[in-house]
């Protein structure tokens, strides 16, 4: 794979294990500070395991990972894995993304004033004290990435970002990772949602406990590199000037009809 330019992380034939049988191997792939990424690929496949690797909070048990000296990196979990049962306001949640030493226990005017201007730009300004618990799905997306943002990254990390939200929060939390892409951070997820997500973004990167295919939308979602990837054949046509996935062969015949 060719080096490219601006490199933030780069790992070079890795592999990962949990005490066990490798989960990734012969992984090689690059994170640059113009970077849009999606990385997809099947559940069990190491999608959430490559996010642990390029934030270092894993570490291989072979190869080598490159990483630029003081990188701020920040991390949106995947929404099902939150207690939303505690005792946490909006503001609350977004404080405990300071990650600097604090001379007193208690957020200063300062960083408060911080958490209300993320807020409003996030759209959220007006829920700051409500419970966690009390938000919607995309509401609560924004409150994890105004956490994030607290940590003024360069490289943004999130896991499932649109995973259990409906098609129109889908596509605002699409639109505000793009807006965030645009003011200079850097941006890789995982995602299963190929169609609705994956096909947006400038560049995929397919993992089956391996690399499949790296690139743009239409180098990577093509039959033979998802069949790779899932282990099933799948379809691909365009719609709108995007490829599309169609998981049937009738449904796939039932969509050239119509387009």
């Amino acid at each position: 794979m060719k080096p490219r330019r601006d490199l933030l992380i780069g790992l070079h034939d890795v592999a990962v294990g949990y005490d066990g049988p490798l989960v990734l191997s012969d992984i090689t792939v690059d994170v640059c500070r113009t970077d849009f990424t999606a990385i997809v690929g099947p559940s069990g496949g190491g999608k959430t395991t490559l996010l642990r690797v390029l934030l270092g909070t894993l570490r291989p048990v072979a190869g080598r990972v490159e990483r630029r000296p003081a990188l701020r990196t920040s991390y949106v979990p995947q929404l099902e894995t939150v207690n939303w049962d505690f005792p946490l306001t909006v503001s609350e949640c977004v404080l405990t993304g300071i990650t600097r030493h604090r001379v007193v226990p208690w957020p200063s005017r300062a960083e408060r004033a911080a958490v209300g201007a993320l807020l409003d730009r996030l759209g959220i300004g007006s829920l700051h004290r409500r419970h966690i618990r009390e938000l919607s799905g995309g509401q609560q997306q924004r409150m994890f990435l105004a956490r994030a943002l607290m940590q003024d990254p360069e490289l943004l990390v999130l896991d499932e970002p649109t995973s259990g939200v409906d098609a129109t929060t889908r596509h605002e939390i699409l639109h505000l990772l793009a807006d965030l892409h645009a003011g200079g951070i850097a941006i890789v997820l995982s995602t299963h949602d190929l169609n609705g997500m994956a096909a947006h973004l400038p560049r995929l990167v397919c993992v089956n406990r391996r690399i499949i295919a790296a690139g743009d939308p239409d180098e990577v979602i093509m039959p033979l590199v998802l069949e790779q990837t899932y282990g099933a054949r799948m379809e691909v046509l365009r719609h709108l000037g995007l490829p599309q996935v169609v998981e049937s062969p009738a449904r796939w015949a039932t969509l050239r009809k119509a387009g």
